[in-house]
């Protein structure tokens, strides 16, 4: 336990310093001095820098694993449930460059080169993304040909989203203005056709 506690700890340090400092200036003394537990107890947890770096990304993306999860779990229809996890996604991603200062976006791009969180993550969602489709098919809503082709083209829609929702290039009105168009887009895209049709004929 004091050995979690411990390594949380210099997680914690080495975020903020990674924050104030950025990557490239920071080195093992750096978070070794803002820590006070010394280089002899930081060399017990990690290596080197890069594994500092990489456990402070694994916590990020842990975080956003439980927050993605908290979106499935909730009493949503098929349809909202997709349309929260796509925004839960994009807000996350803006936190998480928000929250690391000097990293900023450079912070988020070294996130998704790390190949074995990334993975983590993007299967977790990946299946939220399939569970959901799934759902809705059972519900009758969705109308979908191919379950595994339709995760792979939302998912990678999401990813190319996130650069301009960080930078608040996605519609002059933020969220609340490209929502409602991202919703008219999965509504099309994925109800039975005779539902869109007697709509577009009232």
């Amino acid at each position: 336990m004091a050995s979690a506690k411990t390594r949380k700890l210099l997680v914690d340090v080495a975020r903020s310093v990674f924050a104030k400092k950025g990557f490239e200036d920071t080195t093992m003394n750096d978070i070794a001095l803002a820590s006070g537990k010394g280089r002899r107890t930081l060399y017990t947890y990690f290596k080197n820098l890069d594994e500092v770096y990489y456990a402070v990304i694994e916590e990020e993306i842990e975080l956003m694993i439980e927050r993605l999860k908290d979106v499935e779990v909730k009493n949503l229809n098929p349809e909202d449930k997709l349309l929260q996890l796509i925004y839960t996604h994009l807000s996350l991603a803006r936190e998480v460059v928000n929250r690391n200062g000097n990293l900023r976006a450079e912070f988020f791009r070294d996130i998704w080169r790390v190949e074995k969180v990334r993975k983590k993550f993007d299967l977790t969602e990946r299946d939220l993304i399939a569970r959901t489709l799934m759902e809705g098919m059972r519900s009758g809503q969705f109308d979908v040909m191919d379950v595994r082709l339709c995760v792979d083209i939302i998912h990678y829609c999401i990813k190319g989203l996130e650069v301009p929702y960080i930078f608040g290039r996605l519609g002059a009105g933020g969220a609340s203005y490209s929502r409602p168009v991202v919703q008219r887009i999965l509504h099309r895209a994925l109800t039975k056709m005779e539902e869109k049709t007697d709509k577009e004929t009232k």
